[in-house]
Order: C-alpha cells, then sequence, then structure tokens
C-alpha cells in the first residue's frame, strides 16, 4: 500500500497545527480575561477597603438594592443581635483548617434584617465548633464590610441543622424573617460595646494578581511551538527526499526484473569520514 503524497501529509500536519493553535487562543483569550477580572477586584478592594465607613441606608435601599461597585466598603450597622437566629457556614478556609464562620442577624433601627459574618472558629473533634463566642446582647454598633451573598452548591450538598454549606443569605432569610436584606451582607470590623471574646478575624483580600497572564502568554507560545514543530517535521521530509534522490535506497533495485538489476551499473557508496579514516589504516 503506497503512503499519501507529501503534499497531503504536509496539508494534515498544517490543519493540526492550525486546530491546535485555536484550542491555545481560545485557553489564552480565558486567561486573560481571568486576568483582567482578577485586576478590576483588586482595583475595587484598594479603592474602598478602607474607606470612611457610612451608614447602611446609603448603599442598600430595601433588601436587594445593592451596587456591585460598593463591595468592600465599609458600613455603619446600629440595631440587636438576634442571636436565638444564629446560624455557622461550614468547610470554611480560614486559619489553614476547614474552619466556621458565625453569622448573626442584626435588626437594624428601621425594622430591616441585617446578616453579620462576626468571624470564624475553629472546627471541634464532631461536625460542628467546641465554642462560638456570643454576640454583645442589646444596643450595638457595628462596621462591617460589604460582601454579595454566595449560591448553593451545585452538587446539593447540604449542611446539619443549624448549618449552612455555604453562606447563602436567603436561607439566612428563611430563618431570621422576610426582612432580611438578602443583596449583601457584612464582615464584621469592630462592634460597640466590644465583647470580651470574639471570633476569628477574617483574612483580608490578596493583592496578588495570580498566575492568568502568564498562563496566557504561555498559551500564546505553545501554538507558536505547534507550527515551528510541523515546519520542522516538513524540513525534514524534505531533507530525507534529497538523501533518496541523491543516493537511492538498494531495496528499489528489488522492483526491477531480474535482467534489469542484472545489467544495472554498480553505485558507489558513500562513506563518512569515519569510514575513511578505517580504510586507510586497513591500507596502511
Amino acid at each position: 500500500m503506497k503512503s499519501s503524497s507529501p503534499a497531503v501529509r504536509w496539508t494534515v500536519y498544517a490543519v493540526v497545527a492550525a486546530l491546535f493553535a485555536v484550542v491555545c487562543g481560545i485557553l489564552s483569550h480565558w486567561q486573560f480575561s481571568r486576568n483582567e477580572e482578577r485586576a478590576a477586584m483588586i482595583a475595587l478592594v484598594e479603592a474602598n477597603y478602607d474607606a470612611e465607613p457610612v451608614p447602611v441606608e446609603q448603599l442598600i435601599d430595601g433588601v436587594d438594592g445593592f451596587d456591585a461597585a460598593d463591595e468592600w466598603r465599609p458600613v455603619v450597622l446600629r440595631g440587636e443581635y438576634l442571636t436565638d437566629e444564629q446560624l455557622i457556614v461550614r468547610n470554611r478556609a480560614q486559619g489553614g483548617t476547614a474552619a466556621f464562620e458565625v453569622l448573626v442577624p442584626l435588626r437594624l433601627d428601621d425594622g430591616r434584617i441585617f446578616v453579620v459574618d462576626r468571624g470564624w472558629v475553629p472546627p471541634g473533634d464532631e461536625s460542628e465548633p467546641e465554642f462560638v463566642p456570643a454576640a454583645p446582647g442589646g444596643e450595638v454598633t457595628v462596621i462591617a464590610r460589604l460582601r454579595p451573598g454566595e449560591p448553593l452548591p451545585s452538587s446539593g450538598r447540604t449542611a446539619p441543622e443549624g448549618q449552612l454549606p455555604t453562606l447563602h443569605l436567603p436561607s439566612v432569610a428563611a430563618a431570621a424573617g422576610e426582612e432580611t436584606i438578602t443583596a449583601a451582607y457584612g464582615i464584621m470590623v469592630s462592634e460597640d460595646p466590644a465583647p470580651t471574646d470574639r471570633p476569628g478575624e477574617l483574612t483580608p483580600p490578596t493583592e496578588d494578581p495570580g498566575p492568568h497572564l502568564s498562563y496566557a502568554i504561555q498559551w500564546i507560545l505553545f501554538a507558536v511551538m505547534g507550527f515551528g514543530f510541523i515546519g520542522y517535521i516538513i524540513r525534514t521530509e524534505i531533507a530525507a527526499k534529497r538523501e533518496e534522490a541523491l543516493d537511492p535506497d538498494e531495496d528499489e533495485d528489488d522492483e526491477l526484473p531480474p535482467t534489469a538489476r542484472a545489467h544495472r551499473p554498480a553505485r558507489a557508496k558513500r562513506r563518512d569520514r569515519d569510514a575513511e579514516e578505517e580504510d586507510a589504516l586497513l591500507d596502511a
């Protein structure tokens, strides 16, 4: 069975290289997008994280009016904790362990309920923490940074009673009441009066841009390398064909009739430098 012609093979090589380049381009574009999103988030944190606290009424209207540009803005909350409605969120990466975050609804002076994340506590021996510091009773003033809620797990993962698998605000509202603000919650910065003991402070957002930009450049280089590799294969085949034209393989004689082979002149075989030196030694 005869092999395909060089033109057909090289066309296939080029198509494979082009498809590989397309895949690399898609992955590179995705990494560039991730890098832009990360840069925008870092800029948002830098602009809002240490801003002057403002009353929560200025930034959140009703229970679902929240502008994403106000994420991480500190707000002032005045009201009373609903300690009986406290919930904990499980499997949170804090303190180098799968910790719990403590959510306590705060009834504001205007009647709305705002969810405050008071911090994290380490896991106990069982499926719940050993100790959760109590929130202060009575009238309290809280400064917290705004964050959007999280969706429920796509896997359908659940949690025991009194716990949540994610920081899903509608689930908190189902327990605390329909006046609960579901547009955003607050990561506690301080409480007044301050309790003697409080949960651990949550890790602040990192300013590391991540590896997305370098990954995007790597995918571009992979695409270029793919074309370079195909070019190398084609050049190698061309060089091999030229060598065959100058010094055909002896196997070609097998295709000739016996009479033609008998009258075919013998070919002078090329010898490399090592072979010539060996012959010179033998002659000596």
